[in-house]
């Protein structure tokens, strides 16, 4: 009884002693006769006798709450001081700094921290994706991406930053943006420095060192360093293309093209410069315009010190030394070490220009090339050289000028040494190493590693 009577004390209200008017049985009896009548305050129920209206009652009972609360979350975390009320969650918590995921996918060497996640990919192998939306016919394999998707629809954003106009659909998004006004990174690498805000990210990084792929495509040898690009990849062996534009119809593999594309209709362009009135609306294009600002290159090539301030330049560069080419042309034997390479290749089994200048005949295959052309009758030359006068009509042609200045050679032959300021240079170098002859005569059976090699050829055959 005396420690009953220490947990209401702690509480701020009288303690209950045995001698008090009735023995604690004859006072639980008469109170449960009380209770059944009714019209009993909320404190004679609990038997405790109270000098307080009702409401003042309310307030206490709400901190009795909350002291419970606070007493019943006494698992702690010894490595960050995270504290949970059941042993369990504070188990699964902790497997965040072990590493340890217990869960083992039985049909591939996936593995997972938490059971809930095992299920979800389980689902993958069954093919399985049971919640649909009723929008637009997308269907997911779990409640939480339906959810996602329907804020696509709705344009609900239920988490709302406190400090700017940022909302979000996910929490851990949310999360992530508070680093920005916070500048906190407490995650580094230990290889080279990088630091990052979020454990993920740093997880990420670190497959730059150790070279893993823990993604794999169970149809073809494919594997992926990040979760996301295995998804993309995916949908090339299905076809599947979930996600669709509301406007025009336009739909894609990937979800975050379809945010990229809204903004064609929107016009938004939500990456704002703080220096300029330059704004736009994809991320990297953004960074790389910042690193005007800064001169930052933080991305570089080991194998030659190439530097360039946006890590999709440097994956792209890294293939001028590996030869890698990943991008197939289902039709032929052709293959590119960029996207864009292959889809212009494209277009000539297609034969397809569906691009054309209204000032003369000029037809293309795609939306930037004509840009670029429309700038042959207006003259304008947006890049311009912030050391001479120089300008050009597209940025490549800006990038091989700059070289000039800097005496950069960032491409160079793994076989020789060989260094040059132009991809392209390289790429032809390197047929002297390989013996490739791509230019062919449909007349004889000449080759040439170079196209004006072939040029020269055919002039022959045409008595020239």
């Amino acid at each position: 009884m005396g420690e009953r009577s220490g947990e209401v004390a702690m509480d701020n209200h009288p303690a209950v002693h045995p001698g008090d008017e009735t023995s604690s049985s004859e006072k639980l009896d008469k109170e449960r006769h009380q209770n059944k009548e009714g019209n009993i305050p909320c404190e004679e129920k609990c038997g405790v006798k109270s000098h307080h209206p009702p409401a003042q009652g309310r307030t206490e009972q709400k901190d009795r709450l909350a002291v419970k609360r606070t007493v019943n979350k006494r698992f702690a975390c010894t490595e960050c001081g995270y504290t949970a009320a059941k042993k369990s969650v504070l188990i699964k918590h902790t497997r965040k700094h072990t590493g340890e995921k217990p869960y083992k996918c039985d049909q591939c060497d996936y593995s997972a921290a938490q059971k809930v996640h095992l299920d979800r990919h389980v689902t993958k192998h069954k093919g399985e994706k049971p919640f649909m939306c009723g929008e637009c016919g997308y269907r997911t394999t779990d409640r939480l991406s339906l959810s996602e998707h329907m804020s696509r629809h709705t344009g609900e954003k239920p988490y709302k930053c406190d400090q700017c106009d940022y909302s979000a659909i996910r929490k851990v998004y949310l999360g992530r943006h508070m680093t920005k006004h916070t500048g906190e990174k407490p995650y580094m690498c230990g290889e080279c420095g990088y630091r990052a805000a979020a454990r993920s990210s740093l997880s990420k990084h670190l497959r730059r060192h150790t070279g893993v792929k823990p993604y794999k495509c169970d149809q073809c040898d494919y594997s992926a360093g990040h979760k996301g690009n295995l998804s993309r990849h995916m949908a090339k062996h299905t076809g599947e293309k979930p996600y669709m534009c509301g406007e025009c119809g336009y739909r894609t593999a990937d979800r975050s093209n379809l945010s990229l594309h809204m903004r064609t209709h929107t016009g938004v362009k939500p990456y704002k410069c703080d220096q300029c009135d330059y704004s736009a609306t994809q991320k990297n294009a953004f960074k790389q315009h910042m690193a005007k600002h800064t001169g930052e290159k933080p991305f570089m090539c080991d194998d030659c010190g190439f530097r360039t301030a946006d890590r999709s330049y440097l994956t792209r560069h890294m293939r001028t030394h590996t030869g890698e080419k990943p991008y197939k042309c289902d039709q032929c034997d052709y293959s590119a070490a960029h996207k864009a390479s292959l889809d212009r290749h494209l277009t000539k089994h297609a034969g397809e220009n569906p691009f054309v200048c209204e000032q003369c005949e000029y037809r293309t295959s795609n939306r930037s090339s004509l840009t670029v052309h429309m700038r042959t009758h207006t003259g304008m030359k947006p890049y311009k050289c912030d050391q001479c006068d120089y300008s050009a009509s597209c940025k490549g042609n800006l990038v091989k000028h700059m070289y000039k200045h800097t005496g950069e050679k960032p491409y160079m032959c793994g076989e020789c040494g060989f260094r040059t300021a132009r991809m392209s240079y390289l790429t032809v170098h390197m047929r002297k190493h390989t013996g490739e002859k791509p230019y062919k005569c449909d007349e004889c059976d000449y080759s040439a590693a170079q196209k004006f090699h072939l040029d020269r050829h055919v002039a022959k055959h045409n008595g020239e």
